[in-house]
């Protein structure tokens, strides 16, 4: 049936209005699209200024402002109280004594940056500055204790030189370890603001100090203890905190410092000490490069089997009774073996020597630790022929997984890998090579031995029940 003209007007009328409400809801979408966009763009700016280290989770961003500021779950916080003196006619210290402030403040950001610190402005005759940022480490209350333990025989060197004791500068130093937050200034040289109840913690831990010495609050103090000698210090009211415990830091331990008695400077142990504290750091760092760079078609040397291997590596190295150095040689060794997968599969154990070579200086190691870590990594190169019980304990811990209870799925995995590298063998053909090589394989170190080889046996007869006769 026919439309009537009024019942077409009115079709049409409607159409314009929903043609008329679409265009609104496109216009819409379009101005809340470029909001978004223009938004994603100044984040990205900001983002760009921000040090590499830093992962966007851990930033905010005050959508007034756009001030970045960073959060830190553990960075320890130095406040020092320098406490100034008058001139004899009790009358304001004269430039000289200024000019002196100055100096002693200039050589603290010295040991400060010496220490791998960040320097925070203060204002007045104080010194402040914070390990862990931005840069997250697990080694910061030890820098920042090392730091002011410097800074007082800097002081103290100072003071032999002045005829009254009375009229030199006093240092009240605290020290505290919790989260911060951090506002980050610049965009190409950086510099660093801090809030938060770690830096009062760490004023109130400078306000009961006694003269030229170091109060660290009990957080503090549970993570450096291994390394110094303390006293207690009673407590102190804190808000949220109660009444919180506090220790003065006297020195090194004896067996940590080159002069036992005295405890002013750290020896080789302590250096070994240290640089297993710091391995954590250190290892995450490289596995998230591995995680990041290496290829995805590699199933079984991905960064797991590097870990696997790193824990195998200690395991089997206590057994064998290696002390502190070695265990860091060889952790540090299985951390870097497979590295150089990430440049390719042939010969990849030169290219993880030469990460290695390139990574490590930056964490502290000397040349001679580094010689040797990378004659461990090349001890993996199958066949393997070790020389010495580091290389056997590394070989040892690389094939850990033949006497093991995964064997199977890792077994599986490597047979992937090996397939994606462009391997055309079936799986058949596989399990009888392995049968093989487990046959005539045998671990090299007594511990690997003991707990692996009756497995090893057991995993042999796995194999050969996955076997189809031909």
């Amino acid at each position: 049936m026919d439309l009537s003209q009024n019942e077409l007007i009115f079709k049409n009328t409607r159409l314009e209005q929903e043609l008329a409400q679409a265009k609104e809801q496109i216009d819409q979408l379009k101005a809340a699209y470029e909001k978004v966009q223009s938004e994603l763009d100044r984040l990205e700016g900001i983002f760009s200024t921000l040090p590499k280290d830093v992962l966007p989770q851990d930033i905010t961003i005050d959508n007034e402002t756009g001030t970045r500021l960073l959060r830190f779950k553990m960075a320890t916080v130095m406040y020092v109280d320098m406490r100034g003196y008058k001139s004899n006619n009790n009358e304001p210290r004269t430039q000289s004594g200024v000019d002196e402030l100055d100096q002693i403040i200039i050589q603290f950001a010295d040991i400060a940056a010496a220490h791998n610190l960040q320097i925070i402005k203060t204002i007045g005759d104080a010194f402040m500055c914070v390990g862990g940022i931005p840069e997250k480490n697990i080694t910061n209350p030890v820098d920042v204790v090392l730091s002011a333990m410097e800074m007082v025989r800097y002081t103290k060197g100072l003071k032999a030189m002045v005829d009254d004791d009375n009229k030199f500068w006093e240092l009240r130093i605290g020290i505290h370890t919790g989260p911060v937050v951090a506002t980050v200034n610049g965009k190409k040289k950086f510099s660093y603001d801090i809030k938060g109840e770690t830096v009062n913690i760490a004023t109130r831990m400078a306000a009961a100090a006694e003269r030229d010495k170091i109060n660290v609050s009990v957080y503090t103090y549970e993570l450096v203890r291994e390394y110094f000698v303390t006293d207690y210090n009673g407590v102190t009211p804190v808000k949220y905190h109660g009444d919180l415990e506090m220790y003065y830091v006297r020195r090194l331990r004896p067996a940590l410092s080159v002069n036992k008695k005295v405890g002013e400077y750290p020896n080789e142990i302590f250096k070994i000490k240290y640089a297993l504290r710091q391995f954590t750091d250190l290892q995450e760092f490289l596995l998230d490069k591995l995680e990041r760079e290496l290829p995805k078609t590699l199933h079984y040397h991905n960064y797991k089997h590097t870990i696997d291997v790193v824990n195998q590596a200690e395991l089997i190295g206590v057994g064998e009774g290696l002390d502190d150095s070695d265990i860091l040689l060889l952790k540090t060794a299985a951390l870097f073996h497979d590295s150089g997968l990430i440049i390719g599969f042939d010969n990849h154990e030169f290219y993880s020597t030469q990460f290695a070579r390139e990574i490590l200086p930056k964490w502290h190691y000397n040349d001679e630790q580094i010689d040797k870590i990378c004659d461990i990594i090349m001890a993996t190169k199958l066949p393997p022929n070790p020389h010495n019980l580091l290389e056997k304990v590394i070989c040892d811990a690389d094939l850990d997984y033949l006497g093991r209870s995964d064997f199977i799925p890792i077994s599986n995995a490597l047979y992937e890998e090996l397939r994606d590298q462009g391997s055309d063998i079936d799986l058949n053909t596989w399990n009888k090579k392995q049968v093989a090589f487990l046959s005539t394989h045998q671990y090299f170190t007594n511990t690997a031995q003991r707990i692996r080889e009756e497995a090893k046996e057991y995993q042999i007869e796995r194999l050969k029940k996955l076997i189809v006769d031909d």
